[in-house]
């Protein structure tokens, strides 16, 4: 059990003004791959949609793969590019004990139709990479169906476990249950038909009293291919199936406690937000905070849907809530500080580039057609030069793609590696002086080189590039001087 931690001003951490709140009416619930990730992790997930359907809680359960397998499953499939079919074979073998097993510790019978599902889903699998492996050729296609399968065999597990609770279940696919995407594999968005789809598909289900356990992180093309929605797309997923259904609040439930001020593992004094706007979530998504896709929460603006982030460890916790409105406390103009590490710099100059407007639309049509995704931007105040942040592991094929439409206008392309970028966020930054001079004071105070320098005009967000060496240190800098770190715990009174 928790036990809250008492501070110096009689308060406890998990004392939240949103704490109390009406048991919803229909709610979608999101299990990240760490609550998948075992036999009794999943019936723990399982007993935490039970506790809203005793209340008369209508719930849609969406899945992520079990720790680990989506890395698993992308290490076959290059084994089998490579040739190397044996140890995708053996990765497979691995797989299939794993969820066997799994299901067995969850009361599955030899002859059930769990253990059938199982089965012939790994079946499906291993044929799907012999032909990779016959090929010698993985494209994004054939990616997106392999690595779709850490899902696919998750869902008849939590369905399982739920069945043992007597919940009458039904698992499906996000295909399956009307995800209907663009054909942008590894990264698809969805197609406007999608809404409908979903409501049409689960919400009979609903009406016959079953309990929809839905695979995350994919959806299909209108031509039934499989894709996928960018690592973390269960979050994803989970908010489009909320936004098509009209629920009253989408839940995800992670192992932490919600949206923190920064890191714990840079900031030790990181608290718990308690709440945050759509935009502000956003902002840190993108920016490194790595609880929810950058993307969730999209689906929900439209209707106000709200959005839970809750720890499966303390379901007691309000956890973060996530609405419409950005609420900010007296004299709190930042709520948080993040850091992306693994960046790296690109910088385009030259006498090429001055007055020439179609070499900057070179550049961001080529970055476009890689599907690069951009950390800042900047220019320099003479147009001689355009900045690009990134992370490291699209350096090289950024450099490449970029050099081949800019040869010949004497331009010159150097990359910076080994770098951060670090973001201070918070909708009480809008309109507040000396919120910058503070970031660069406290970064100036630790001898903390910046690199490059980036604010958006929503005021939303502060970045700044610097070495990546200096990233912990300079979290911690600045969470203490915005006053985010929680009071030093002192021992409770007996």
């Amino acid at each position: 059990m928790f036990s809250p931690t008492r501070y110096h001003n009689g308060m406890t951490a998990r004392t939240h003004p949103n704490a109390a709140h009406t048991p919803p009416h229909l709610l979608v619930m999101k299990f990240g791959g760490t609550l998948m990730g075992s036999a009794e992790a999943i019936r723990h997930s399982a007993s935490l949609v039970a506790r809203s359907t005793t209340q008369g809680t209508r719930v849609v359960v969406v899945v992520s793969a079990m720790t680990g397998v989506t890395n698993q499953l992308l290490r076959l499939a290059d084994a089998a590019e490579t040739g190397d079919i044996a140890l995708a074979n053996d990765e497979i073998a691995l797989m299939r004990n794993r969820h066997f097993t799994a299901a067995q510790e969850l009361g599955a019978a030899p002859d059930s139709e769990t253990v059938r599902d199982i089965r012939e889903m790994h079946e499906t699998l291993r044929q799907a990479v012999y032909g990779v492996y016959l090929l010698r050729e993985l494209t994004a296609r054939s990616r997106d169906l392999i690595v779709s399968f850490g899902e696919r065999l998750s869902a008849p597990l939590m369905t399982l476990a739920l069945s043992q609770l007597s919940m009458p279940t039904h698992h499906l696919t996000g295909g399956q249950a009307g995800i209907l995407t663009d054909a942008h594999f590894g990264n698809a968005k969805p197609l406007p038909g999608t809404y409908q789809r979903v409501r049409d598909r689960l919400e009979g289900l609903l009406a016959a009293g079953l309990t929809p356990v839905v695979a995350g992180f994919m959806g299909e093309t209108e031509k039934g291919a499989t894709t996928t929605l960018g690592r973390g797309g269960t979050d994803f997923s989970a908010t489009i199936v909320g936004a098509a259904l009209h629920a009253d609040e989408v839940w995800t439930w992670k192992d932490v406690d919600g949206f923190m001020s920064a890191d714990p593992r840079a900031v030790p004094l990181a608290q718990n937000i308690a709440q945050l706007s759509y935009g502000e979530v956003m902002e840190l998504a993108y920016f490194g905070a790595k609880v929810l896709h950058p993307l969730a929460v999209t689906p929900l603006q439209e209707h106000g849907i709200p959005l839970r982030v809750k720890s499966a460890a303390d379901p007691d916790f309000a956890g973060t809530l996530v609405t419409s409105e950005a609420v900010t406390l007296e004299g709190q103009s930042v709520k948080a500080v993040t850091a992306i590490k693994g960046v790296s710099v690109i910088t385009v100059s030259g006498a090429g580039i001055l007055g020439v407007p179609e070499v900057v639309a070179e550049i961001f049509q080529t970055l476009a057609r890689e599907n690069i995704t951009l950390l800042m931007v900047s220019q320099s105040s003479s147009m001689s030069n355009v900045s690009l942040a990134i992370q490291s592991g699209s350096a090289e094929r950024t450099v490449a793609a970029l050099r081949t439409p800019l040869a010949g206008r004497e331009l010159q392309v150097d990359i910076q590696e080994g770098l951060a970028v670090l973001a201070i966020v918070g909708a009480g930054m809008r309109g507040t002086k000396g919120v910058s001079a503070k970031l660069f004071g406290a970064l100036a105070a630790q001898d903390i080189n910046i690199l490059m320098i980036s604010q958006g005009s929503s005021e939303l967000n502060i970045s700044v590039a610097i070495e990546g060496k200096d990233a912990d240190l300079a979290t911690r800098e600045v969470h203490t001087a915005f006053g985010l770190n929680a009071p030093e715990p002192v021992a409770a009174e007996e």
